[in-house]
């Protein structure tokens, strides 16, 4: 009589992202994994805490602030990394700003200015490889990105010098200076994330879910009135019942209508949308049909 032992679908996934993360561990003197508070980051800490168990976090945890934040998900940030007793590293981008290595331009977002500060943040600690949250489902640019994502040493991404994958073997191999970012949920799309939330009863910020929010509509997308974005005059503030399906700029982040309020029901959802979150709720990714792609080559996320 012979056993045999299959891992569902969800457990595959997170079987390849622990391996990822234990692989980067051995390989790499000074990584750090980017966390945002965001669902994919939160995703992505949960399986980094599991490759490590019962051991701490063997690296920091850095967040790009653009100081254009839901509240709630700073708030979220703090309190995730307090319990978990993380190391927790903030790039500002207003500090890039005042410093005058960044120039802000009137009525624009901040998305952009992010590159700068992070290659900056990296730089000052040295990090010669960086995790992030990035799937391969959600944008074009991104469905080019191996998982082991070769940086040189202005921090540009080039997708013609990207390395093989093949049986999941990494090459992490650069010279001072350079550095590789690692992608351990390329494979997964956001319906497997919010299974995953499910499965895991993972905490995520509460704009997430279901909620009554002033809105206005701008090019065919909802954003919600804020300190840092407010209606022109032809765009006609009202209340709705929304949710956020990612988090980013509260510039350029849209929601959508819903009344999901409980991860069951964003499970649901989800399987039923037929447009990306990116696609459905980021301005910034509209600037273009090569917009994210270029922002990548200047060293983006």
């Amino acid at each position: 009589m012979t056993t045999t032992y299959e891992l569902t679908h969800l457990r595959g996934l997170e079987a390849e992202a622990v391996h990822v993360f234990r692989e980067v561990a051995a390989s790499f003197e000074r990584p750090a994994l980017l966390f945002s508070g965001g669902k994919d980051s939160a995703v992505m800490l949960r399986i980094a805490t599991k490759a490590f168990w019962p051991a701490p976090l063997p690296f920091p945890v850095l967040h790009i602030d653009t100081g254009h934040n839901f509240d709630e998900v700073i708030d979220f940030r703090d309190r995730t990394a307090r319990r978990l007793g993380l190391r927790l590293l903030v790039g500002s981008v207003q500090d890039d700003i005042d410093a005058g290595r960044s120039v802000e331009q009137p009525g624009a977002g901040r998305n952009r200015l992010q590159t700068q500060t992070l290659l900056r943040s990296i730089g000052e600690h040295r990090f010669d490889a960086v995790f992030g949250g990035a799937r391969r489902d959600e944008e074009k640019a991104r469905a080019k990105e191996r998982v082991f994502s070769f940086r040189d040493e202005f921090g540009q991404w080039d997708p013609r010098n990207q390395r093989p994958e093949l049986w999941h073997l990494y090459n992490g191999r650069h010279r001072k200076g350079e550095h590789i970012r690692v992608f351990p949920l390329s494979d997964w799309t956001e319906l497997d994330i919010w299974q995953y939330v499910l499965d895991e009863g993972i905490a995520l910020p509460s704009i997430y879910y279901a909620h009554r929010r002033t809105v206005f509509e701008r090019d065919g997308m909802l954003l919600a009135t804020n300190p840092h974005l407010t209606p022109g005059e032809d765009e006609q503030p009202y209340e709705a019942t929304v949710r956020f399906r990612t988090v980013g700029d509260t510039t350029c982040t849209g929601c959508v209508p819903s009344t999901a309020g409980t991860v069951r029901d964003v499970v649901a959802e989800v399987a039923a949308a037929r447009v990306t979150e990116r696609g459905a709720t980021r301005a910034d990714d509209r600037i273009s049909e090569a917009g994210m792609e270029d922002r990548k080559r200047e060293g983006y996320f």
